[in-house]
């Protein structure tokens, strides 16, 4: 039968077709990129996010203002997944990937108003992104890194966050030193090293341990705050009576009976006790409940104990202490015995427990921050920064900061767009100009003037030098930022263009949106 096709859909689905649905989703898109825009470079501001339970968060890191976004529009969260995908694979980056998206998107839309078809626009981006990958690796300035590098490419992926009282320096080096040591010839093992913070004190007095912090205390207030190299058992499980597994009735017919049975209930606690203090234990964590009456056994034998702890944190213990994980005391042997100090530290109500080894195989980054906004924005700059110094040593190495790299590959696309038949022509130089977006938004948040940065710095690169924007004062200059110190990981800007060019060529493909209430 001829006629208009027919739709089955439900009375109350909205649907919008062609131009109005690229328009809808690209606006919606761009939005988001735009949200974020003004957070990027070290001059870059901080936003203000309040939840319906007016909980308040201010940063300028974009991953976690796009997180915390309640954003309903399915193409403004694929911007959002940008950001997610940067920080989960690199650790930075997130706000250039996202203004990145929203600038490859504006300039689509451009090319589709002068009727390119979205299948043309989406050729030429990934072509673009091609070109745009090997830009990046001829940028690259090192591989095999010092520590003064790595020093300054943690304090630029730090630059403009919050790091309460300190410069970007000295955590820089808290930083580095957390890296290095849990590098081996294998790479660096991230997971070795966790993040403990803690309020009331300055940023400063933030340190790295040498092992695990914990947030337990002593099982028992009696029990030894402080253990050196002590002998370290490790139970999965809890100490306390056993119970029977078969469901059985006794019958207590005299005082005699009822003492006898309390007194085998305190001798296999007793024992459990013994058997730890004879096997030379010192410290002992369980991952379940310590009967009060061992408890107090342990406390008068001297040994500290902690109960209930998580896996996870016993396996960092695992790690520090080179104790064996066992079942139970009574699978417990000398040989499964590790070594560490442990130390239980107060902070006003709660309580630390530092357990150190002599070969820990993990470390602790230890945060202060003097209030809570402060702590959570430092937290944020040093996971970024183990982040970006573990890209940089695993993933490429290093590239020039400030918006340089950015220059060189927009020349390099310009330079390969004539060579490149068709109209996906217009969409490498498109892109090109996308690229442009990251150094003139840089200028622009530094306080310079963007057209002319962007000019000068065209300029410094049309002439064989380095250059980018570096942040001096009030304002900015066009100034090789190699002598600044201002290098950043290639796999961030890799990453970036990845992310930002998958994200933006989905949105131009899409001309009908199908929604139901």
């Amino acid at each position: 039968m001829g006629g208009q096709p027919l739709f089955i859909l439900e009375e109350d689905t909205e649907r919008t077709q062609g131009k109005d649905a690229q328009s809808s989703n690209i606006s919606a898109g761009k939005a988001v990129s735009e949200s974020v825009r003004t957070t990027l470079g070290p001059r870059g501001m901080d936003k203000m996010l309040v939840s319906d339970d007016g909980d308040v968060v201010i940063t300028n890191d974009g991953a976690t203002i796009l997180g915390e976004m309640d954003i309903e529009h399915p193409a403004a969260q694929m911007i959002v997944e940008v950001a997610e995908s940067q920080e989960e694979d690199v650790g930075d980056g997130t706000t250039t990937a996202s203004v990145l998206a929203g600038e490859l998107l504006s300039k689509a839309e451009s090319m589709l108003d002068d009727d390119v078809h979205p299948t043309t626009i989406v050729e030429g981006y990934h072509e673009a992104a091609s070109l745009a990958q090997e830009a990046i690796d001829e940028q690259v300035i090192a591989t095999d890194l010092d520590d003064e590098q790595l020093l300054q490419v943690a304090k630029s992926s730090m630059t403009g966050k919050g790091t309460g009282d300190v410069a970007g320096d000295v955590l820089a080096e808290v930083v580095v030193d957390a890296v290095r040591a849990v590098q081996s010839e294998d790479g660096v093992d991230r997971d070795a090293i966790s993040l403990q913070t803690q309020i009331g004190a300055a940023s400063s007095s933030t340190e790295v341990i040498e092992g695990v912090v914990v947030d337990e205390e002593p099982a028992h207030e009696n029990m030894p705050r402080t253990v050196e190299d002590g002998a370290v058992a490790i139970i999965d499980g809890a100490i306390e009576l056993q119970e029977s597994n078969v469901d059985a009735e006794y019958n207590v017919t005299n005082v005699d009976q009822l003492n006898a049975a309390l007194d085998a209930e305190e001798q296999e606690l007793r024992g459990y006790a013994e058997a730890l203090a004879d096997l030379g234990a010192e410290i002992v964590f369980t991952t379940d409940d310590i009967d009060d009456r061992v408890q107090a056994y342990l406390a008068k034998d001297g040994i500290l104990a902690f109960e209930d702890l998580s896996s996870d944190d016993l396996a960092s213990i695992r790690s520090a202490s080179g104790a064996t994980r066992v079942s139970g005391v009574k699978a417990l042997e000398a040989d499964d015995l590790g070594t560490a100090s442990v130390s239980v530290r107060s902070y006003g109500e709660d309580e630390l427990a530092f357990v150190e080894g002599p070969e820990a195989e993990t470390v602790t980054v230890f945060a202060r921050g003097s209030t809570e906004h402060v702590l959570d924005e430092v937290e944020r700059a040093l996971q970024d920064a183990l982040d970006v110094v573990t890209a940089a040593l695993d993933k490429g190495g290093i590239v020039p900061g400030a918006g340089a790299t950015e220059i060189a590959v927009a020349a390099h696309l310009r330079d390969h767009a004539a060579s490149i038949e068709g109209r996906k022509q217009l969409a490498v130089e498109a892109f090109a100009d996308a690229i442009d977006v990251l150094p003139r938004t840089l200028a622009e948040n530094t306080g310079m003037d963007p057209i002319d940065a962007l000019v000068d710095l065209r300029a410094a690169y049309d002439g064989g030098d380095c250059a980018g924007i570096i942040s001096e004062g009030q304002t900015g200059s066009v100034t090789d930022p190699l002598e600044h110190g201002v290098i950043d990981p290639a796999a961030v800007k890799h990453e970036a263009v990845h992310s930002a060019t998958e994200a933006a060529t989905m949105i131009v493909r899409i001309d009908d949106v199908i929604s139901s209430s």
